[in-house]
């Protein structure tokens, strides 16, 4: 089949890379002619796993062009994957996808079908649908898509799916749809089909979900932290009821990236525009911000005055395995240490160029986790990459100034970090006595 892919960001370039490697013949654009031009080079212009080598390994059967128009004339199906980004009110400013489809409606000349790939409001599909009637001369059926793709996981995701939801009307889309998918089905089950505004209600109702599960965990462990009980006994024994699953279950300093906090607040200004208040969904939102501030709020209240300090940062990324730090609490601690006149020193495996970009603040960014931590005062963990749980608790010691540790991703068990001296300050698995004055 010949796949068209409108936007080359994280969504539009994995589904396009997956589509190839299935056999189809895919052909791509974006608006930025830069990015064009390392993906016509076979270069991923953002970090995530297995993206690269994938990419390398179909580029034949990829083509990146300059116009929606090619892709839309030289295809059986075109995806439309460009940016919703938030708008102040918390919807999503649409701008981009609607110029993109008018772009289509112009430049096709035959029936045609647009799917909606990029995350959008409930109800795009039925406004897109009045779109076409007033620009097009020729049919183009409406398909909703909406992706599920994990940061750092998004090749296995796409390609092994736990289901794929699709929102259409005509039996001839789903027939499109379902040979376009094949490749990547286990059992027919994991094919979804449903109308338009239920997929695109499906992924918001996800996502918030997900975020839900984070606020109401992190919020329990706050209170552990009050009471002095372990918020891992604590979980462990909640979710061994068969009815509650354990995934997104773990204590932290919130959730950040470009999906939750984006898709919460949209799913709550939908509703406020149709009168219906989601006050779950704004408590949670509310318990994630002040989520955010907890770890940094104990090292003043351990520390004091931190001007003139050495601050140590472990982890800029919003999760680990990708380079991305948007909305991740790593830029607002950074600000905030600056502001009050400390000296920063972070280490990042791959986001540290990501963050000096984002950030307004200045830090040193370092080779190494024992580097940033060397003369450090305190050492502060904000993403649980896998490589800091194997650090040498001795030399870690040694490196710092001050042996004081605040994890925000509870990697260490408490008891050891004190065995090898040093002070542990984590979420949910502090007792009462631990953090008096904190």
């Amino acid at each position: 089949m010949k796949v068209g892919i409108v936007g080359t960001g994280y969504v539009g370039l994995v589904a396009a890379t997956c589509f190839a490697d299935a056999g189809h013949t895919v052909v791509s654009t974006d608006s930025n002619s830069e990015k064009l031009l390392k993906l016509k080079a076979g270069e991923v212009p953002f970090y995530e796993p297995g993206l690269e080598e994938l990419l390398t390994r179909n580029h034949n059967r990829m083509n990146f062009v300059s116009s929606v128009a090619e892709v839309a004339v030289n295809s059986d199906v075109i995806f439309v994957a460009v940016g919703t980004p938030e708008l102040p009110d918390g919807s999503a400013d649409m701008d981009p996808t609607f110029r993109v489809l008018h772009e289509i409606c112009l430049a096709v000349t035959s029936p045609s079908y647009v799917v909606f790939k990029s995350t959008v409001p409930i109800g795009t599909a039925a406004r897109a649908r009045n779109f076409i009637r007033e620009y097009s001369k020729v049919p183009i059926e409406v398909i909703s898509n909406p992706e599920f793709l994990k940061q750092g996981a998004a090749l296995e995701d796409f390609q092994s799916p736990d289901r794929i939801v699709i929102g259409c009307e005509s039996e001839s889309a789903r027939e499109l749809m379902r040979e376009l998918y094949q490749p990547f089905l286990k059992e027919e089950g994991q094919l979804m089909f449903m109308d338009n505004t239920s997929a695109e209600m499906v992924k918001y109702a996800a996502n918030s979900f997900l975020a839900l599960k984070i606020s109401f965990i992190n919020e329990l462990a706050l209170l552990a932290d009050n009471l002095g009980a372990d918020i891992n006994c604590v979980r462990d024994g909640f979710t061994s009821d068969s009815r509650i699953n354990p995934a997104f279950f773990n204590p932290g300093i919130g959730y950040g990236g470009s999906c939750f906090p984006k898709d919460v607040r949209a799913l709550i200004q939908t509703a406020r525009d149709r009168g219906i208040e989601m006050k779950v969904m704004k408590a949670a939102d509310e318990a994630n911000e002040h989520q955010k501030s907890i770890l940094i709020d104990r090292l003043y209240k351990r520390l004091g005055d931190v001007r003139g300090l050495k601050i140590a940062i472990w982890g800029l990324a919003f999760k680990p395995r990708t380079d991305d730090v948007r909305r991740a609490p790593s830029i607002q601690i950074i600000e905030s240490l600056t502001r009050a006149g400390a000296k920063l020193s972070a280490y990042d495996p791959i986001a540290s160029a990501n963050a000096k970009e984002a950030s307004l603040a200045s830090f040193e960014a370092t080779d190494s986790a024992l580097e940033a931590a060397n003369g450090a005062d305190a050492l502060l963990i904000l993403t649980e990459w896998s490589e800091f749980k194997a650090i040498d608790l001795d030399a870690l010691k040694v490196a710092m100034r001050k042996p004081l540790v605040f994890d925000g991703r509870n990697l260490f068990d408490p008891e050891k970090m004190r065995n090898h001296g040093l002070e542990y300050i984590c979420i949910g698995r502090n007792s009462v006595s631990s953090l008096a004055g904190i």
